[in-house]
């Protein structure tokens, strides 16, 4: 019998206004709809996906604190990213850098307090 294979991941995240939450990640971030209803809205993109459930009385991502981080995701052309979403008003929270670990990579904060970090291998 075959190993197991994880082929791909789906983040879900809870958000208090489904309508607002979604323009944000179509306008701001630059996904596309795949899916929506039933109070869920997926959308994704290249091999990125969220699925977005709506959870108005619910406690908000801001209120985790350090615990809003929900994904590291690798990038190419880390440097254009980082400007096409500083450009459209992103609030970064880390702005791009070299780290020590080999890793050259920024913050975001989505409004809904989810926050993802974008990195890139250093090239040798």
């Amino acid at each position: 019998m075959p190993a197991p294979t994880l082929t791909f991941g789906r983040y879900v995240l809870a958000v208090k206004d489904l309508t607002k939450s979604a323009n944000y990640y179509q306008d701001q971030l630059g996904f596309e709809t795949t899916w929506s209803g039933e109070g869920w809205h997926f959308l994704k993109r290249e091999g990125f996906m969220v699925m977005l459930g709506e959870c108005a009385d619910d406690r908000s991502a801001f209120e985790t604190r350090n615990h809003s981080y929900f994904a590291y995701i690798d990038v190419e052309n880390i440097d254009r990213l980082f400007e096409e979403l500083s450009a459209k008003e992103v609030e970064i929270l880390q702005p791009v850098a070299d780290k020590t670990w080999g890793q050259r990579e920024f913050a975001i904060r989505t409004i809904d307090g989810h926050r993802i970090m974008f990195g890139q291998a250093i090239s040798e």
